[in-house]
């Protein structure tokens, strides 16, 4: 018979036992917590086998996450994946680490993740800007036009490099001009990789819960102020992935 171990989704301070429901990955049984003294991790049922990376049990990974957070104002997400063998295993470990997680408690407490996303509207405009913005575009632009051959193909290679970077400091001077308003009323901010030519931002900010209102406010005077040229993704309160993400790997069990 297979065995059974303990899923880990987050770390809370609390020194009772709580019940979040069966909402799991895999949906084994209920989400419960296995604590010692002040602290807790939660945790639900889980093989003891390889564990199976999707983009169905991340999402079961962070709606627990979630939920806790509706009752908890400090959280810590654990990273994704992370199993032990037994109950004694994560008390054993909460009891080692106890200053690490406490202090970590501290500073997230009442604090949420707050991802904005920024993706620019029309691209040709952007390249009619680029165009307009640097010279050795408008050059190299002029070369391909009166080049022949093999100088027209290194022509169009100069130029799509120089698109490149001319697109990359571009991003990174709009990107600027919003997470300047933004970060006003953050503690901590973070900018993440973009994906693909239109995505020029994309950000995470550790806002207190009390301001969160605020920052509403201020994302809806950048969407109108932007409108015709940005369009904004706007996500949250979200576990704080990006400042915390508790690492437990397979030698600390062992101790």
């Amino acid at each position: 018979m297979e065995k059974d171990g303990h899923y880990i989704y987050c770390i809370i301070g609390s020194a009772q036992d709580r019940n979040f429901g069966p909402n799991g990955i895999g949906s084994r049984g209920e989400v419960l917590t296995i604590g010692y003294n002040d602290l807790c991790m939660v945790v639900s049922s889980h093989p003891l086998t390889k564990f199976t990376v999707s983009r169905d049990n991340l999402i079961a990974h962070e709606r627990v996450i979630e939920t806790v957070m509706k009752e908890f104002d400090s959280v810590l997400p654990v990273r994704f994946g992370t199993i032990a063998s037994s109950a004694d295993e994560i008390r054993n470990l909460l009891d080692r680490r106890s200053r690490e997680f406490k202090n970590l408690l501290r500073d997230m407490d009442h604090k949420i993740e707050l991802g904005v996303k920024g993706l620019w509207k029309d691209m040709k405009t952007i390249y009619k800007e680029l165009t307009r913005e640097n010279k050795d575009i408008k050059r190299a632009q002029g070369e391909i036009l009166s080049a022949k051959g093999k100088k027209s193909i290194g022509a169009k290679i100069e130029l799509g490099k120089l698109v490149e970077e001319a697109l990359t400091r571009k991003k990174e001077r709009e990107q600027e001009r919003v997470t300047e308003t933004l970060r006003k009323i953050a503690f901590d901010f973070k900018i993440n990789k973009t994906i693909g030519g239109e995505m020029f931002m994309n950000a995470a900010f550790l806002v207190d819960k009390g301001r969160e209102k605020e920052f509403d406010n201020i994302m809806e005077e950048l969407t109108a102020r932007y409108q015709s040229r940005i369009k904004f993704y706007y996500a949250g309160p979200l576990p704080v992935f990006n400042f915390v993400n508790v690492a437990i790997y397979p030698e600390e069990w062992e101790k």
